[in-house]
């Protein structure tokens, strides 16, 4: 929705959002800054996600949307303190226009995030693929997921180990999921083997 300022003042939306720009990686700050006025409330979700580094898979927590944030107010009574609070960059406009939100989007959003505005993005794994071991004696070593334990959040994974195919359980919060392809050269590696069998 876009409105203009004079609009907003008239009528101003019943539990509209106002998306406002933040300062590059300041979008929390400028969140707890605009809740520090009593009569505003500010959203600012973030997500959790898990990332491969050159130290290792690391957590990372990231803004949902990145230089933005959302806040609910009295246009009228509060804008001019919004616009100078720390962090904050002005609101998102189009022209002399306004964007708002309603507040249905929001609460949406709010759900998938629960009370920390926090959404955690955990890539569940599937029989068939293939992942790196980032814990425990055969760290760095790829493996291929052959069964799900989900109720013990493990699977059953198959390792290449000196020339021998081994099965163990692993927790998931030790695999990485690799991209795809891994799948296609373990179904060659293991043929391959199956094949030398034969052949003696």
């Amino acid at each position: 929705m876009l409105l203009t300022a004079f609009e907003i003042s008239r009528d101003q939306p019943i539990g509209s959002w106002f998306c406002l720009k933040a300062q590059p990686k300041r979008e929390h700050i400028a969140a707890a800054c605009l809740r520090q006025i009593s009569e505003v409330e500010a959203f600012c979700p973030r997500v959790r996600f898990r990332k491969r580094t050159n130290r290792g898979p690391v957590w990372f927590v990231e803004p949902m949307f990145p230089g933005y944030l959302f806040a609910r107010f009295d246009y009228g009574a509060y804008h001019w303190r919004i616009r100078h609070r720390p962090a904050v960059s002005g609101f998102v406009q189009f022209g002399d226009r306004l964007a708002l939100l309603p507040d249905s989007l929001v609460s949406e959003i709010k759900i998938r995030t629960g009370t920390d505005d926090l959404l955690e993005i955990n890539e569940s794994l599937e029989q068939g693929q293939t992942v790196q071991i980032t814990q425990g004696p055969f760290q760095g070593l790829e493996a291929l997921v052959t069964r799900l334990i989900t109720a013990r959040d493990r699977v059953e994974i198959l390792i290449e180990w000196m020339g021998r195919s081994l099965h163990a359980e692993a927790s998931i919060a030790d695999l990485v999921l690799l991209p795809d392809g891994g799948q296609e050269r373990w179904r060659n590696g293991i043929l391959g083997q199956e094949g030398s069998k034969d052949s003696r």
